[in-house]
């Protein structure tokens, strides 16, 4: 019996690489909030969401894992990075067993929801093992601009794809398994359909503030504003996903109460953060300001880089620590969960003043579509360029002697 089960092993480990070939020839099948929506409604039909799942996960998730061959070897060598793939690899296999299962066969979809639970599980924890393993490379073999360039491209893609395999995940456990949270009955898994966006953001407002009180025994005060363009005195409602955009504002939230806390020690009262929300034809915006002394011009990039954190090496646990406490990934992921929906997320900083944080949403669920990565030739090219020597001039740190002779007094 051990023996069949290690050839049994071995083959589904041989076959691997077919598969990730077979499945990355097809490009991933982006869907819109409304479809998200419509597919969730009453009218929901297990069987079909079977159907569609069992060759949409291995393609979004055979896409991504092309690429992961282009990283560094060296870091494909960190046992993260090998674990990482392991993981990749065991979900693909494990969806890829129902491409010919009977989808009218109820113990079939019962298996096949079970099976999804177990792959989200599975990938609980990522995004910091990923970390890990980039700082694992760093610390052994430092950075060259081109690999951070590459490793830059690759993780925004990598973590784009996991937002919306877990998003369909969800979208179907959530939906056919039953586990509908009941303090949101009118969710459609995931989706609020109605979502009130100032109560997300007093709801992220309230636990940042909790936590800087915690820490510094102060925090500054919130002002929110609201103005509704389509229906003047109205509520903002948009179709969305309430988890996002919490993500996001409790990320802007925690940023801008620990920038103000820090300029602001010595002062008796601390100035208030304000927000604004506006919904428009096309945008829903959040604009937060804070007074918490800015950012330089030349460090705005880095705050959403991946390889240029400057947080200290967090222990690795399996407690149920924040998942991105110490790895400085807060701000980009943030930035990938607003353009996961075609939204965006950006920041304005005046230097001794203090930062603007913006997030643009799309304000109409039909506009609201998933933006996903696709391995193909344009991506390939960027894995292949290397740095080249810039087109403008650099100034030199010393300026030039430009007189003809040098008098000395």
């Amino acid at each position: 019996m051990k023996i069949a089960r290690y050839l049994m092993r071995n083959t589904a480990l041989a076959n691997i690489p077919k598969q990730i070939e077979r499945f990355s020839k097809y490009s991933p099948s982006p869907l819109s909030m409304k479809q998200f929506l419509d597919f969730g409604s009453a009218n929901a039909c297990e069987k079909t969401s079977f159907v569609f799942l069992r060759q949409e996960l291995p393609v979004r998730l055979a896409n991504i894992m092309k690429e992961v061959d282009f990283l560094p070897d060296k870091m494909l060598c960190t046992p993260s990075l090998q674990l990482l793939q392991s993981w990749y690899a065991q979900s693909l296999m494990e969806i890829v067993e129902f491409q010919e299962k009977n989808p009218d066969d109820g113990k079939v979809l019962s298996n096949f929801t079970e099976a999804l639970v177990n792959i989200r599980n599975r990938h609980n924890n990522v995004i910091p093992t990923m970390a890990q393993g980039v700082i694992e490379y760093k610390e052994s073999f430092g950075v060259d601009p081109v690999t951070n360039q590459n490793v830059q491209y690759f993780l925004d893609r990598f973590y784009m794809s996991r937002i919306s395999i877990r998003m369909l995940i969800n979208q179907h456990t959530l939906i056919f398994e039953g586990s509908r949270n009941p303090a949101h009955p009118k969710h459609i898994g995931s989706i609020d359909p109605n979502c009130d966006v100032v109560e997300v953001v007093k709801d992220a407002c309230e636990s940042s503030k909790m936590l800087c009180d915690q820490y510094y025994l102060a925090s500054p005060e919130v002002i929110i504003k609201q103005v509704n363009a389509k229906a003047v005195g109205q509520p903002l409602h948009i179709v969305y996903v309430p988890s996002h955009l919490y993500h996001m504002l409790f990320e802007l939230f925690k940023n801008a109460m620990r920038a103000t806390v820090e300029t602001h020690e010595s002062c008796p009262s601390l100035p208030p953060i304000e927000v604004m929300v506006s919904l428009g034809d096309e945008d829903l915006t959040i604009k937060m300001l804070d007074r918490g002394g800015g950012v330089p011009l030349r460090k705005i990039d880095r705050l959403f880089s991946y390889m240029y954190s400057t947080a200290p090496r967090p222990v690795m646990d399996n407690s149920s620590n924040a998942p991105l406490a110490g790895f400085g990934y807060g701000l980009p992921i943030s930035r990938l969960y607003a353009k996961y929906f075609q939204g965006d997320l950006q920041l304005y900083s005046m230097e001794g003043y203090g930062t603007s944080a913006v997030i643009y949403l799309k304000a109409l669920s039909t506009e609201s579509v998933e933006r996903l990565p696709v391995f193909n030739k344009s991506a390939w090219r960027h894995y292949q360029t290397s740095i080249e020597a810039d087109d403008w001039c650099i100034p030199s740190k010393e300026p030039k002697k430009l007189g003809k002779y040098d008098v000395n007094v």
